[in-house]
């Protein structure tokens, strides 16, 4: 089988076959593409409750993350219009500027594609290629499948936004249950108390209890002044309660991108024997980080990594997981390590120092007393384990839209629903202090903190539930909470798209990807585009705005600019009213085209989909 890759002077090594290149980039594509969710307890690292959607073109709940999945689709429509010259014709580069540049792929029938990119990440430009002009917003590519006609910028998103919401549904008593009415609704709550009492050993929970006893003089200062000892613990993470006497202390954890951490609280202790029990609790399954290359090769080879090698290996641990993994366990080979575990190291948890200020006259340090500690299933003395009996669903086996549990109103524990287990539940607040922006600007490299959102909130509120685990009736959902919170707020939420919008300027592609099977790219004239559609079983019920001239704002907050069309909303009244979807032309038959001369018109339009 022919191979997809070849280097010089590494003769050595495996070479990936074209049929695992097209795996990975299946697993790459399925992996970056659909979000998922953790159900039961397989989150895979620390402070990930359930969703690890990471704003996916399709989200945890199987829609469509809109404009980014349009936007993709028509990407990847555009460069399929470039598929044969792409596979046989010869590339050439060619400098159209100090940061612009065309790439062309050019067949010998002539055939030509060409993507021409404008690399400044602050500027927008002009540029001349094969004379002819063409306007390239800062940081963006265009592509031309007949090296005349433009399809696609990455800049310019024509794609509609949608407006997704939750709406809550309030819980009703099962068609089963004794109560009928909705004061008859209640938890049954079983508290469990603190500290190691039987014989249970629950690992795979994630809580661990440390125990140990002190005996305290009674001719201890802090008994007569009042004034009280401090416990300082420290952790590698990623939460932690303490007892004292089966009384809670205090609460600490890490954050999401620093598991380690340190509590400090004032505690209450008495004369004579006291229980100090801690709770350490591990939020997501063991994990591992990479070892760094230069570490990795320099422990075993005692010498530093040629900067060659580590370029090649550096290359590939940006670009292809699947073959790094077979790269670096031949490189191994070849200097005799045959353990492939060697490439990353193993994070711990739990605590490490456990030390008491204020305590004859000094710091007395319990880090080397002798802990006894069990895993348990149990939580706080105050933490319960809350039922709420038979839910009749009101309709939820018919309901046709994802569902969430909304959790914002709990603190942190596990959730069940008729046996099967949601997962894990937190309703941890993002640090405020992140730096956090209102709209992402896309322009310059890739930094993993560039776009954050949601600083101070929680990172996640509600939770996927499939609707399979419903039943009509007779639905039990268990909640084990492990800090407190009020579960009468608890709702089911199901996840709606209420309203489109799209912004779209008259200078901006819009190809009919249809036209082309019929046609020649060249013999296309293109013109701008509005597109919007409703989900499937919904159309678009009003018009909520709709400009064309120079409107502001972003979608759910549109307003009305200098110039503006005053026919705007009618004409796409009249176009989309009580359509699933609809397509509306930039032209003079649709707009006012002579409307403010000399300045490039938009048109926004927001409808609601019901």
């Amino acid at each position: 089988m022919a191979s997809a890759l070849k280097f010089s002077g590494l003769k050595h090594l495996e070479l990936v076959t074209l049929t695992d290149l097209q795996k990975m980039l299946l697993a790459f594509f399925r992996l970056h593409y659909h979000g998922g969710t953790n159900f039961g307890r397989t989150s895979g690292g620390p402070f990930i409750t359930t969703s690890y959607d990471y704003d996916a073109p399709i989200d945890e709940y199987g829609l469509a993350r809109c404009p980014k999945w349009g936007h993709l689709k028509e990407l990847h429509r555009s460069i399929k219009l470039c598929e044969h010259p792409l596979l046989n014709g010869e590339p050439i580069n060619l400098s159209l500027g100090p940061s612009q540049e065309a790439d062309v792929y050019e067949e010998s029938s002539g055939a030509c594609a060409a993507f021409i990119s404008n690399m400044d990440d602050k500027n927008n430009k002009t540029v001349v290629f094969r004379n002819t002009s063409y306007y390239l917003p800062a940081w963006s590519v265009s592509i031309l499948p007949d090296c005349k006609n433009v399809v696609f910028n990455t800049a310019k998103v024509t794609s509609q936004t949608s407006m997704v919401e939750m709406i809550p549904t309030d819980l009703q008593p099962s068609a089963t249950s004794p109560n009928k009415d909705l004061r008859g609704l209640q938890w049954d709550v079983f508290t469990e108390k603190a500290g190691i009492w039987g014989a249970a050993d629950f690992t795979k929970s994630g809580l661990v209890l440390f125990h140990d006893s002190l005996l305290v003089d009674e001719t201890e200062e802090f008994l007569r002044s009042g004034r009280s000892p401090m416990l300082v613990v420290e952790s590698k993470g990623h939460a932690m309660h303490v007892f004292i006497n089966q009384k809670l202390q205090g609460s600490a954890s890490g954050n999401g991108t620093v598991s380690p951490f340190k509590l400090k609280t004032p505690i209450s202790l008495k004369a004579g024997v006291n229980e100090i029990v801690l709770l350490s609790m591990t939020v997501g399954l063991q994990h591992t980080r990479p070892l760094r290359l230069e570490r990795l090769f320099n422990m075993y080879t005692r010498r530093p990594l040629n900067p060659y090698f580590r370029g090649v290996l550096i290359d590939y641990l940006r670009n292809s997981r699947r073959f790094l993994v077979k790269l670096l366990r031949e490189a191994l080979k070849m200097l005799g390590i045959e353990n492939a575990g060697a490439f990353y190291e193993w994070v711990g948890a739990g605590p490490t120092s456990v030390r008491i200020v204020g305590m004859k006259n000094s710091t007395v340090d319990l880090s080397t007393s002798t802990w006894t500690y069990k895993a348990f299933k149990i939580s706080r003395g105050n933490n319960v384990l809350k039922t709420l009996g038979e839910i009749g669903c009101g309709g939820l086996s018919t309901w046709t839209r994802p569902v969430g549990l909304d959790m914002i109103h709990m603190g942190k524990g596990l959730a069940w629903l008729n046996g099967n287990e949601i997962g894990r539940y937190w309703s941890r607040k993002a640090s405020k202090h992140e730096k956090c922006v209102q709209q992402c600007d896309y322009r310059g490299k890739f930094m993993p903190n560039k776009c954050n959102t949601g600083c101070g909130e929680p990172t996640q509120r509600w939770y996927h539930v499939p609707r399979s685990w419903f039943k009509p009736s007779g639905n039990i959902l268990v909640i084990f909470e492990e800090k407190g919170g009020d579960p009468n707020e608890i709702r089911f939420s199901t996840r709606k798209v209420s309203s489109v919008c799209v912004h779209v300027s008259e200078n901006h592609p819009s190809f009919d990807f249809a036209y082309s099977q019929k046609s020649a790219i060249g013999d296309y004239k293109n013109k701008a585009t509005v597109k919007l559609k409703c989900p499937m079983s919904s159309q678009i019920s009003a018009v909520k705005f709709a400009s064309f001239g120079d409107p502001v704002g972003s979608c759910g907050s549109y307003a009305l600019g200098k110039c503006h069309d005053r026919n705007s909303i009618s004409m796409v009244e009249q176009v989309c009213l009580n359509q699933n979807d609809c397509e509306l032309e930039l032209s003079e038959e649709n707009f006012d085209m002579h409307l403010c001369p000399n300045l490039v018109k938009k048109l926004a339009v927001e409808v609601v989909c019901s």
